[in-house]
């Protein structure tokens, strides 16, 4: 079993994870403010919420979006097993042709989706990952990384629409019964989860165009459970796709020594 931590820019998607099955999948509020010690206890009291055996625990991996915090990250993980993470970056082996102009560019968090998904589904694939941002990742049928689209996320779209516009409120994100909203609430819900579905489908539609063949469709991230049932393509979700990729980088990367005193 390893720790497996996913550091987004609005939450940590925090797992424990082995070959056979994943143990828990907990998320908690990415903060700049908070000291290692801060992000120990959360780990901590998650592990002991899911009755983990921290000895249990072989290893700890991190991906992450927001590098000011790897340090935070990486100390709270040694605080807890003696040992720094594994952090995925440059230089971690993949096992993946990333066909960008720039590799080193391209988020963590997109190439550990992909890593997952072309050991668990058919290529070509289309992965579609709902956080802080939307991010549309495409492998080919040969299991190359050829790139992706990048959109503003549900909660941002939401958000920038209640802030800039003085008569309308802050909403929850539940499904609307209709499309044609009867008030302004359920006008704002309509147009923001139909928006977003209407956009991936269309999106879909396009690459599919592109790649000329019918690729496997992949949901994963916090707010696409919300957008998935709304799609008219068929859309597999799959809550712990990252953190099967992470599983899959650690078990490759695994001849890097732990070292307590690092």
């Amino acid at each position: 079993m390893i720790l497996a931590i996913d550091m987004g820019n609005t939450n940590i998607v925090i797992g424990c994870i082995d070959s056979d099955r994943t143990y828990f999948v907990e998320r908690v509020t990415t903060s700049h403010d908070k000291t290692g010690t801060e992000y120990a206890i959360n780990i901590k009291n998650i592990l002991e919420i899911h009755q983990i055996d921290k000895t249990k625990i072989e290893g700890a991996i991190l991906s992450s979006v927001v590098p000011p915090l790897n340090a935070a990250i990486s100390s709270a993980v040694k605080k807890i097993l003696g040992y720094h993470p594994m952090l995925v970056g440059s230089g971690i082996k993949t096992g993946m042709n990333i066909q960008m102009d720039n590799p080193k560019t391209v988020g963590s968090d997109m190439i550990v989706d992909a890593v997952a998904a072309i050991r668990d589904y058919p290529c070509p694939i289309i992965i579609i990952d709902m956080g802080t941002a939307t991010t549309m990742s495409v492998v080919d049928h040969s299991g190359s990384y050829i790139g992706g689209v990048i959109l503003p996320g549900l909660r941002v779209s939401l958000n920038s629409l209640s802030s800039k516009t003085a008569q309308l409120p802050s909403i929850s994100l539940d499904i609307p019964k209709a499309v044609i909203g009867k008030n302004t609430i359920d006008c704002m819900r309509s147009g923001i989860m139909y928006g977003n579905a209407g956009m991936i489908d269309g999106i879909i539609d396009r690459m599919i165009d592109e790649l000329g063949e019918t690729p496997t469709v992949i949901a994963t991230g916090g707010l696409s459970r919300f957008i998935v049932p709304l799609c008219r393509h068929n859309i597999i979700y799959d809550d712990a796709l990252l953190l099967k990729g992470l599983l899959i980088l650690y078990e490759k990367n695994q001849t890097v020594s732990k070292n307590p005193e690092a």
